[in-house]
């Protein structure tokens, strides 16, 4: 294998991606960077999966903090380490709330 873009550059642009809804609120400012990184990342060799991923991340703890703050807060502290029988299973009871929490808030 010898190097190149790896076929990256004439890659479609992704469809969705003009149809994404604006993100309000405090999550507005790391959508924005992850527009631009997407952006960036369609002129070079990288895919926007890759080079994007840490925004993508940061978006996605943003938006599920924002929508479910209290379910959050209580996997991030039930779930941070192994610990006891009772908190393992105190830890999978928050993350089926939080998974409640966030399927309350998806549109139909």
């Amino acid at each position: 294998m010898t190097g190149g873009s790896g076929g990256r550059r004439d890659r479609e642009p992704d469809p969705d991606a003009s149809a994404a809804l604006p993100v309000p609120g405090p999550c507005a400012s790391t959508h924005r960077a992850l527009a631009e990184c997407h952006r960036r990342a369609a002129r070079g060799p990288l895919q926007p999966e890759v080079l994007c991923r840490h925004l993508n991340r940061a978006l996605a703890e943003c938006v599920v903090t924002a929508c479910c703050p209290d379910e959050t807060e209580a996997v991030r502290t039930l779930c941070s380490s192994a610990g006891t029988e009772l908190k393992r299973t105190q830890c999978q009871r928050a993350r089926i709330d939080l998974s409640l929490c966030l399927e309350a808030h998806q549109e139909p």
